[in-house]
């Protein structure tokens, strides 16, 4: 086998292309003017049951603030960005005038949203962009809201007064770590440590798959305290000495969202940065039940999305010397997805109302991230049927959509281990572990 040199590569390689090889792609208007692509974002036609008027005018102010910014600062940049798998850091201070980070948390420079709003607001920026919704959800409903919320759940008096301001305004960003290489749908039994010496504590571990940690300011740690056993929480500001996070690359969903592998070599942490209200695994999961009511609402906004793109692209492109939408298979298709719309709307809905009411169990949560995330895949799925080719490329949203939706079917509790949570439930049965082994089997 005969291997080239560098120079005799090049040189191969010049002699295949063409003279036109290295021009830049054709602007996708230009290259198929029958459709208008997703930076231009289409209208809203997926609320075919009027649910707006279910939501107070609060909450309607929040929808129209944020798709409005969504469709004039984010729809014409994120195909880019999502293609070079780069965050877009200069909306951030856009993102932070929104008054939305921080959701339902009183105080402190955090908007004290309805829970019904805060899912509004993760809907609205997931239907333009899916990554931008991730990127949200991590700040706001695990980050900040693991520090402080009206009803106190982790963060000291101090702390909140601390962070929480800057958070709000997104003059700071957070992440969240608990998800470890070892340990994810496990995630209880993580085993990053803490262990406790004069003045503070020394975090040792890794962690994976953490939103927004390759440049938030300040980093969430979930730890096992060594001592006690027990799972508790600190906060680490960025470039702590001993802290390395870097990028996970290769992703083909929520590209935008920078994901990190994250190294903690004798990470110190003063005592003034544990979080007090973090004692057991069981603190953590009081934050995860109201995230995974939001991350429930990240694929109704993804459907919406999707919905809204193809009812456009099929009124627009003709073929046979008709609009797409004229044919019968179509309209079935996207019947099917307005359908698939309007029935996760109100399973969201209902959830929001479950929790502000404080009726809202584990396993009801579970189900609605559960169901919702796989209508959503299935709803992403017809969409990019109806666009044939231009189904998979970006610049129609849906293919982006498409991709997004695989990570989101699996954080927060992938779609089998959320249905085991409804089931031990409605049974009074865990099975998430396999019985021990009885000996021998008869068979």
């Amino acid at each position: 086998m005969t291997v080239l040199s560098s120079a005799d590569r090049d040189n191969a390689e010049k002699k295949v292309k063409s003279s036109y090889f290295d021009l830049p792609a054709m602007e996708i208007s230009v290259a198929f003017p029958q459709a208008t692509p997703a930076s231009k974002f289409p209208p809203c036609t997926s609320d075919y049951y009027h649910f707006d008027d279910l939501l107070t005018p609060e909450e309607q102010a929040v929808r129209k603030r944020v798709r409005e910014f969504m469709e004039k600062e984010v729809a014409p940049i994120m195909t880019e960005y999502w293609e070079k798998a780069e965050f877009p850091f200069h909306i951030i201070p856009k993102f932070g005038a929104l008054g939305v980070a921080g959701g339902s948390i009183k105080g402190y420079g955090c908007p004290g949203l309805s829970i019904t709003a805060n899912a509004i607001a993760t809907a609205e920026i997931s239907r333009v962009d899916a990554s931008c919704g991730t990127f949200n959800l991590v700040h706001t409903s695990l980050g900040m809201l693991t520090i402080g919320k009206r009803i106190a759940l982790c963060g000291s008096e101090a702390q909140k007064q601390k962070y929480l301001p800057d958070l709000a305004q997104m003059k700071t960003v957070t992440c969240w770590a608990l998800t470890e290489p070892d340990n994810g749908s496990d995630a209880s039994a993580l085993t990053t440590t803490a262990t406790k010496v004069e003045g503070g504590w020394v975090l040792e571990g890794q962690k994976r798959w953490i939103g927004n940690s390759t440049f938030a300011d300040l980093l969430v740690i979930i730890a096992r305290n060594t001592t006690t056993n027990q799972v508790n929480g600190f906060l680490v500001q960025k470039d702590a000495p001993g802290l390395t996070v870097t990028k996970i690359p290769n992703k083909i969903g929520l590209r935008i969202v920078q994901n990190g592998d994250i190294l903690l070599k004798n990470v110190f942490v003063p005592d003034e940065e544990r979080l007090p209200g973090v004692n057991s695994f069981q603190d953590t999961s009081k934050v995860l039940a109201v995230s995974r009511v939001m991350v429930a609402w990240q694929p109704i906004g993804i459907s919406m999305g999707v919905y809204d793109m193809c009812h456009r692209y099929l009124m627009e492109r003709k073929q046979f010397g008709a609009p797409l939408a004229a044919f019968q298979l179509n309209q079935q298709k996207l019947v099917k997805m307005l359908g698939n719309v309007q029935a996760m709307f109100m399973m969201g809905w209902r959830l929001c109302k479950l929790y502000e009411s404080g009726q809202m169990t584990p396993g009801q949560a579970s189900l609605g991230k559960a169901w919702i995330s796989s209508k959503a895949r299935e709803t992403a799925s017809l969409g990019r049927e109806l666009l044939g080719g231009n189904g998979v490329v970006g610049d129609f949203l849906v293919a982006k959509a498409f991709g997004d939706l695989e990570p989101i079917f699996t954080y927060e509790g992938t779609y089998d281990i959320n249905t085991l949570v409804t089931g031990r439930e409605v049974t009074g049965i865990a099975s998430f572990k396999p019985p021990a082994s009885r000996g021998r089997s008869r068979l």
